[in-house]
């Protein structure tokens, strides 16, 4: 473990990075790209007549604490080396560019709200966005076509919960320059939109009715080395792959032979093109690179114990391999298992 009064994160290398904790990093968004973000975000609640402005620090990852307004935002954001560090374990790091990390302030601004004045607890909410009390799942089966929901984070976020509902809502409502009356004219989620416009009206000038408690999982407290901290991360995020894909991979590649010598091998296939079939997969189903990424990794190694072959074309495998990778991850999307198991009603 790394302990000094000052560590310099532009000059440290990776492996003492990786063993220095994360409180003694000495992070601050004073100063940052992120003090300017939160600004930003003042100014627009300000626009709006509201007069509260939730509290912002650096925690463990981009979160709201249940019914305490105020916002947590991950400490990697403060350095661009620990930025750079993120995107090299996790595939991308959270909220890093600008418009990112404004929208995501935008929907954590939501539940600060909604907890700051206790609005879940009115009727006239329940009614338009369901019982806050409803428990949240592991996974969500969200419907990409409902006109019911905003869009506004990846993924259909506002289908997975009431409480998240009314974040994405109050975040697509606050975005400056968007005109939703437009954009949502004829969705059913025009009455959100309203509702959230209006009770807007009712809060704005008062003071909130919940006090800050104390800052959850605060960056300077944290004693996890970022050795552990990815080690963590990478296990709640990952799921170990049973080897039904043994089959599937057979179907798709051929069984080494004797007389195939001059085949190239499956997995050097899967290895060359990772980087766009992750890219291109993540683009159209949402989810974090991380997983499409761990799971291409799964799959070349599970090709290099069965020693496929590829017998076809590089384009023609690309594609087929695209399309399983492309199936797997929406099972994952939708169900929260590659195996299409664990469905849960949205």
């Amino acid at each position: 473990m790394i302990s000094k009064e000052k560590i310099d994160l532009s000059t440290i290398s990776e492996e003492n990075l990786l063993n220095c904790r994360i409180k003694d990093l000495s992070l601050s968004m004073e100063g940052t790209w992120l003090s300017d973000c939160v600004k930003e975000l003042y100014q627009e609640l300000e626009s709006k007549g509201i007069k509260f402005k939730p509290v912002c620090y650096l925690a463990d990852e981009w979160f709201s604490p249940d019914q305490d307004p105020q916002i947590g935002i991950p400490f990697f954001l403060a350095h661009p080396t620990l930025v750079r560090l993120e995107k090299k374990m996790m595939r991308e790091a959270e909220g890093e560019t600008k418009s990112w990390c404004m929208q995501l302030l935008r929907h954590e601004t939501g539940h600060a709200i909604n907890y700051a004045y206790k609005l879940y607890q009115s009727l006239e909410w329940k009614k338009i966005f369901g019982q806050f009390s409803k428990a949240y799942g592991d996974t969500y089966r969200f419907r990409p076509y409902s006109k019911s929901f905003v869009r506004h984070l990846d993924k259909y976020y506002a289908q997975c919960h009431p409480d998240e509902d009314f974040a994405e809502t109050f975040a697509v409502w606050l975005t400056p320059g968007f005109d939703w009356r437009t954009h949502y004219k004829g969705w059913k989620a025009v009455a959100k939109l309203q509702f959230i416009d209006e009770i807007v009206l009712e809060i704005k000038d008062k003071p909130p009715l919940v006090k800050i408690g104390r800052k959850y999982r605060k960056a300077s407290l944290l004693s996890l080395t970022l050795k552990n901290y990815y080690k963590n991360k990478k296990r709640n995020l990952a799921e170990e792959f049973p080897e039904f894909h043994d089959t599937n991979l057979s179907k798709i590649f051929a069984d080494k032979h004797k007389d195939d010598t001059k085949l190239p091998y499956a997995y050097s296939i899967i290895k060359k093109y990772k980087d766009t079939i992750c890219n291109n997969v993540s683009i159209w189903t949402g989810e974090k690179k991380f997983i499409i990424n761990n799971l291409l990794e799964t799959l070349i190694e599970r090709c290099k114990q069965l020693n496929l072959l590829n017998p076809m074309s590089e384009q023609q495998s690309v594609l087929k391999i695209s399309i399983y990778v492309t199936a797997l991850i929406m099972n994952y999307v939708n169900s929260g298992s590659f195996s299409r198991k664990k469905w849960i009603k949205s």
